[in-house]
């Protein structure tokens, strides 16, 4: 699982028939303090997931198991909608020693 952002939307008239009716999201990566990681990747949105908001991500055979995905052409799915991240004291301390 990785944490992303929604940053964007695939729209696609012809697709394979299996994905008709799925909403296709671009995800950006982010770190659990919500800064850009690298590369972007597009899934699948099973929760219903808006624009801007951190999300949950599965990607290769977990999520073809993602509900909506089953038996579908599936290499990355939104699978939950982030509400909040706690670190652990020693990861807080290291993060905030990376920003000095």
């Amino acid at each position: 699982m990785l944490l992303a952002r929604i940053v964007g939307t695939v729209v696609s008239t012809r697709k394979d028939p299996r994905l008709e009716g799925k909403k296709l999201l671009i995800v950006k990566p982010v770190n659990p303090e919500g800064a850009d990681e690298s590369g972007y990747l597009i899934a699948v949105d099973t929760v219903d997931a808006g624009f801007r908001e951190t999300v949950l991500v599965v990607s290769g055979s977990s999520a073809r198991m993602a509900a909506e995905c089953k038996d579908r052409p599936v290499d990355a799915a939104i699978i939950g909608i982030v509400d909040s991240i706690h670190l652990d004291s020693h990861h807080e301390s290291e993060l905030a020693a990376r920003k000095k």
